[in-house]
């Protein structure tokens, strides 16, 4: 694994915005770069494959041992957000993707920093950005990238002709991005799809319905479940046919009290940092992680020995790990999976030992 200078496409700027990628630049600072990329093996590939493909199937165990022992309480859900959980996991209502940050160098094993496994971004970068960068500028190499056909495939899981309602926050672009490019890869699935604001999700007194009134039966939606337990149909989620897209139990996966829990029931394994709800229980310099935080808000490093500041958020703490660094320039992997299956990465930078939803997101490519 390694960071390599490139030669940007003269005209990189008009190409990602022809794919409808707009947000390439941020505030006058690059988001996307290709002035670099970053370099691996097929070994390097094959280990973070595996690694990812073990941790899921991790996290699936891990999910069926809190509903089989009720330990809600170590993830801060209450009654009605495990039956939800409960419902979800029984009927085995099936996911659709995630994405697991993963410390690697491309000498230890690759561990997991946590499973973005309910409503994970950067999808279009790594999904397409990515590919059409490396056919355009290296089409001899490869890249761990098999996301999309991924995605199209899974999608046919359901009836033919199905139709997909996706809800999302349309005044964020990212979110905007990421649901319009899964719509793409449901309508390419041979389904049909409609798109809506998630404030526009209504309630009928018997269905959810969209604007037209017309019932919503399958819902994606890029919206945390724990937003969702606080808007104003949560009442009727139990009640509801509607099938989600993530299901409810992912709340168990996306919630960083699961790390605890893994580390429990898994202690010591090689793609895990210890982590606990006490930092007593850590040595060393430690990382305190918010339970519901996303994209590094409220991440902070704690040196061994250094007086925490007081959060009325519920938090975890897990083992300091530090991110390989190049140039100045800290690295994570993004490992997708979609269904069960890892199926490509992405990677972000930053100049911070915190990756953030402004980290720099950089496409990769490998040889055998």
């Amino acid at each position: 694994m390694r960071r390599q200078a490139c030669a940007p496409r003269a005209d990189w700027q008009a190409r990602l915005e022809a794919q409808g990628f707009d947000f390439h630049t941020i505030d006058a600072q690059p988001y996307w770069r290709e002035d670099i990329c970053y370099v691996f093996d097929a070994r390097e590939i094959d280990e973070i494959e595996a690694a990812t493909n073990e941790l899921h199937a991790l996290c699936l165990e891990a999910v069926d041992r809190v509903v089989r022992d009720g330990r809600y309480d170590d993830l801060g859900l209450d009654a009605r957000a495990a039956a939800l959980v409960e419902r979800s996991w029984w009927d085995r209502e099936p996911a659709l993707y995630g994405r697991m940050d993963l410390v690697y160098d491309g000498s230890a094993p690759p561990r997991l920093l946590e499973y973005n496994a309910d409503t994970p971004t950067a999808l279009f970068e790594a999904s397409v950005a990515q590919w059409y960068w490396l056919q355009d500028v290296a089409p001899e190499a490869d890249q761990f990238n098999a996301i999309h056909e991924a995605l199209v495939e899974r999608w046919r899981i359901l009836p033919p002709s199905s139709l997909v309602h996706f809800a999302a926050c349309y005044e964020s672009l990212e979110d905007a991005l990421t649901t319009d490019y899964l719509i793409d890869t449901c309508l390419q699935a041979g389904h049909r799809a409609t798109a809506l604001d998630i404030e526009q999700v209504g309630w009928s007194g018997r269905d959810f319905i969209d604007m037209d009134n017309l019932p919503i039966d399958r819902l994606f939606k890029l919206y945390p479940w724990e937003w969702m337990l606080a808007e104003p149909f949560a009442m009727h989620l139990q009640g509801s046919r509607l099938r989600w897209i993530e299901p409810a139990w992912k709340m168990v996966l996306s919630n960083k009290a699961v790390l605890p829990l893994l580390w429990e029931f898994f202690p010591g394994h090689p793609n895990l940092l210890p982590a606990s709800r006490r930092r007593s229980d850590l040595e060393g310099p430690v990382v305190r992680k918010p339970c519901w935080g996303r994209e590094g808000a409220g991440v902070i490093v704690l040196p061994q020995g250094e007086a925490e500041s007081a959060t009325s958020e519920r938090c975890i703490y897990q083992a300091f790990s530090p991110l390989p660094s190049y140039e100045g320039r800290h690295a994570l992997v993004g490992s997708w999976v979609v269904g069960d299956t890892a199926v490509g990465i992405g990677l972000r930078e930053d100049d911070g030992l915190i990756t953030r939803n402004t980290s720099c997101f950089v496409p990769h490519r490998f040889a055998g």
